[in-house]
């Protein structure tokens, strides 16, 4: 199953059509993409009997397909490639901070460029179906509704001066883009170990699998749930491989005018324009 944000109304994907949430349901589902969440269990089994759209998808209608969660988890340092690159050790339990909900954009808004700092950071983000407390890394994946393209765009000037505190230089407004949709796990040939990339003006800066992650989906789930709940509707930005522009020789950053595209196999592709 797809599940996207069109024009603020929860759709279910075909290829370049949809099916109206709301409409597909005669009104027994509401078209707040939030509301899915209520019931994922439910939602999905009645999903799965709609097999085709009714109407077009138009991207540039297309929002964060999980636009209101109620908590954002990011994880730091969680490819060896990228521990390797900055020279840190890696680490013994997952580096966790968070995105707050307000910074999460689109898969086609503009990213704001403020100060001379702004970085990329392909991740694959993890959306939490049902609540998790306390599970076990075996029942991870049963938590998991789907999986999302985002990019944790970081202010590195303010995530390095707020006393190691990141979640602030990772927040700016649109900081977080997200989507194109939501994948479930099932769509996926193997959703352990994924392709995934951006490119700055068609120049590839990022390129890894996600088997390279230190902690797993399911791991960080379980690892999370021993110290929270995590509730349906949450977000996990599940951490960025080697190629960020802060630790190159000289660094890089992103620019007013550049176009920022981001993928991840199997889910689909963000472009962003910074502005």
């Amino acid at each position: 199953m797809k599940l996207a944000n069109q024009a603020g109304r929860a759709v279910l994907v075909f290829d370049d059509s949809v099916a109206d949430v709301a409409e597909a349901s005669d009104g027994r589902l509401g078209p707040d993409p939030m509301s899915v969440f209520e019931d994922w269990p439910g939602f999905a089994d009645w999903a799965a009997t709609i097999t085709a759209g009714t109407a077009p998808l138009v991207e540039e209608e297309l929002g964060n397909p999980v636009p209101q969660p109620g908590q954002v988890f990011a994880i730091g340092l969680n490819y060896r490639s990228h521990a390797e690159e900055s020279g840190m050790a890696i680490p013994s339990v997952p580096a966790t901070f968070t995105k707050f909900p307000a910074s999460l954009s689109g898969p086609f808004d503009d990213i704001e460029i403020v100060g001379g700092s702004v970085d990329w950071e392909v991740e694959l983000v993890a959306v939490i179906g049902t609540v998790a407390d306390r599970v076990s890394e075996a029942d991870g994946w049963s938590h998991v509704a789907g999986l999302t393209v985002g990019q944790d765009i970081s202010d590195r000037e303010l995530q390095f001066a707020a006393g190691a505190q990141f979640s602030l230089g990772k927040s700016r407004r649109g900081y977080g883009p997200m989507g194109p949709w939501l994948v479930t796990p099932d769509e996926l040939a193997d959703p352990d170990d994924l392709a995934l990339g951006c490119s700055v003006d068609g120049e590839i800066v990022q390129d890894a699998r996600t088997s390279d992650l230190i902690f797993s989906v399911p791991k960080l789930v379980a690892e999370l749930s021993a110290v929270v709940p995590l509730r349906p509707g949450d977000v996990i930005f599940t951490g960025t491989p080697a190629g960020v522009g802060f630790v190159r020789q000289p660094p890089r950053t992103l620019q007013p005018g550049q176009l920022l595209e981001t993928w991840i196999e199997g889910i689909g592709t963000l472009r962003n324009r910074c502005t």
